[in-house]
């Protein structure tokens, strides 16, 4: 019997899968459910094809988490990297540094999402929470920075000003909805104006 001509022969999952968008999907099942009570059982019913079909795609789920994890990592640390993170007066590393972030947040909310509530159960997660630390601390430094240039105020504790400004960008992922009034611009404006200049009108 004549072989079937290429373009007919059934590719395994639902045609139109490929690893971007079964890890999107994926993304947004872990976020739903949390990560460690997601099996690839659930990853393939809301998926729509068999759990063999994801491991066509991806070798685990841990694999899936990594992917993931790297999008919202590696945007986050290609930020300290440009030339404006690096060059310049303290201050204004500072204020574009957290733009970028609260950029990179919305532009890939459910990855940084999923980032954030991470707990750390496994060597996937510690290794993903350590380079989180690590860019909390660069940004950290800038602030000590700031403060030593004298462009921030002195009486606050530099650890409480740390704490509350990642606070409030980390807090974006619980309540911003893309595609909403809040434009990603205007949302970067308001935390930086109530973050450098406080809520008090101008006189």
């Amino acid at each position: 019997m004549a072989s079937m001509p290429s373009e007919t022969v059934t590719k395994r999952g639902r045609p139109g899968y490929d690893q971007q968008s079964v890890l999107l999907i994926a993304v947004d099942v872990f976020n739903r459910h949390g990560y460690d009570a997601t099996s690839m059982g659930i990853l393939a019913e809301n998926l729509g094809i068999s759990k063999s079909a994801i491991y066509h795609h991806v070798p685990s789920k841990g694999d899936l988490l990594k992917l993931a994890l790297e999008h919202a990592l590696g945007g986050l640390e290609a930020i300290l990297e440009q030339p404006e993170a690096v060059t310049g007066a303290a201050d204004a590393r500072l204020e574009f540094v957290l733009r970028q972030t609260i950029a990179v947040l919305v532009e890939r909310l459910p990855f940084v999402t999923l980032l954030l509530r991470l707990r750390g159960n496994t060597d996937i997660e510690r290794d993903a929470l350590e380079r989180r630390r690590a860019f909390d601390h660069k940004v950290a430094a800038l602030i000590s920075a700031a403060r030593e240039e004298g462009t921030l105020r002195q009486d606050i504790d530099p650890r409480t000003v740390t704490r509350l400004l990642f606070g409030t960008i980390n807090s974006i992922v619980e309540w911003y909805k893309p595609g909403g009034s809040l434009s990603p611009q205007r949302l970067a404006d308001d935390v930086i104006t109530m973050a450098f200049d406080g809520l008090h009108a101008s006189a």
